[in-house]
């Protein structure tokens, strides 16, 4: 797991550093269903964070060989360890910035950032993984 707290830090810090950012911008409002085009932005958080993290694992940890399985794996851990920090940052952004916000409205935004976590971490693993072992 300490290999993939750092990228989950970085990806976690920055995404609750991207709810701060879109309130000075004046994305405050997450009760109503339209998404601003500037929101879709913060998809690249975690698949840059992911790509350089699960590269990482596979070059140094991995010696350059990872399997489906292994990448998918450490892409789970790092998005674990993303999540808790922006859950937590999210949650001091509702109770102490952004009174206006809806627990339950947010909620929804969180969920949509699991699903893009989990599709990016198939996504990032079927790029960087090598041959499986079975075929050496």
């Amino acid at each position: 797991m300490k290999n993939a707290f750092l990228p989950g830090l970085i990806i976690g810090l920055l995404s609750g550093v991207w709810l701060f950012i879109m309130r000075v911008l004046g994305y405050t409002n997450f009760s109503n269903d339209t998404v601003a085009p500037i929101e879709f932005v913060s998809i690249l958080i975690p698949v840059i964070g992911l790509y350089f993290g699960v590269k990482s694992y596979r070059e140094v940890e991995m010696k350059g060989k990872m399997t489906f399985l292994e990448g998918l794996v450490h892409s789970f851990k790092i998005l674990i360890a993303g999540g808790v920090i922006v859950v937590f940052l999210g949650i001091v952004y509702i109770n102490y910035i952004d009174y206006s916000t809806n627990f339950r409205d947010f909620s929804g935004r969180i969920f949509a950032a699991l699903l893009i976590g989990v599709i990016s971490a198939f996504a990032v693993t079927l790029i960087l993984m090598s041959q499986s072992k079975d075929a050496e």
